[in-house]
């Protein structure tokens, strides 16, 4: 649980736009632990999207370095990034991303195509309370149920890393603490839980918060006593 598992190092990711640069992040520097259940927050634009996607393989920093482990990410080219989503690392989203024309149970056995360390189907669709809605299609389900659809897609693969983005936004707040009880329930399996949020309450129940400022890490601080979800007064 202590083990310091992601390190960023000085990174920057630039993006030009006409004849300007602009520093989405600038000069990042953090460390996360093993199995921590970790909020980042900050207003709109200051780059939390940005360090997800770095985090996730899906954008490359334009400098410095990012280690999962001991892999440092940063260095990786198109090949071994397409890897390294596939098998490490699972993605949930404030829009399900779901497909409407699959079931529920073809929806999650998706992740059987990318990866060779999926779990066992029935026994994550019963972990996030979906079994017997298996042979449903997402539109025969509520919100709630869509977004447990694809945690449960997001867990299959076992991954090292879970990266969430706005996961309750679109949801009402009962809901949006059912998701993330099951998301608290995957970082005391070892796994990395990193969400970004607008909603600072979901902080309270948080192992670590980090909070991000034009592209800069504001703080990141350690919750010595992370509520129980239900004492947060959601």
């Amino acid at each position: 649980m202590n083990k310091s598992f992601i390190e960023l190092k000085n990174v920057k990711k630039t993006y030009k736009i006409g004849d300007q640069k602009f520093n989405a992040l600038d000069g990042i520097n953090l460390e996360i632990n093993m199995g921590e259940f970790v909020v980042i927050l900050g207003p709109s634009g200051a780059g939390k999207s940005t360090l997800l996607n770095l985090l996730g393989g899906m954008d490359k920093a334009t400098s410095g370095d990012i280690y999962i482990g001991e892999n440092n990410i940063a260095k990786y080219n198109d090949r071994q990034l397409t890897r390294y989503r596939a098998n490490d690392v699972g993605f949930i989203f404030q829009f399900y991303n779901i497909m409407p024309t699959l079931t529920v149970l073809e929806n999650i056995n998706l992740i059987k195509d990318v990866t060779n360390t999926s779990l066992d189907s029935n026994e994550v669709l019963k972990s996030v309370g979906l079994l017997k809605h298996a042979d449903k299609f997402p539109g025969e389900l509520s919100g709630g149920e869509q977004q447990r659809v694809s945690i449960a897609r997001a867990i299959m693969k076992n991954p090292k890393v879970l990266l969430c983005d706005e996961p309750t936004g679109a949801l009402d707040s009962k809901t949006g603490v059912d998701v993330l009880k099951l998301l608290k329930k995957q970082s005391d399996s070892d796994t990395t839980v990193i969400i970004v949020t607008h909603n600072s309450l979901i902080s309270e129940i948080a192992d670590r918060v980090i909070r991000i400022k034009n592209g800069k890490v504001e703080s990141n601080e350690k919750n010595i006593h992370p509520k129980n979800i239900d004492e947060v007064k959601w």
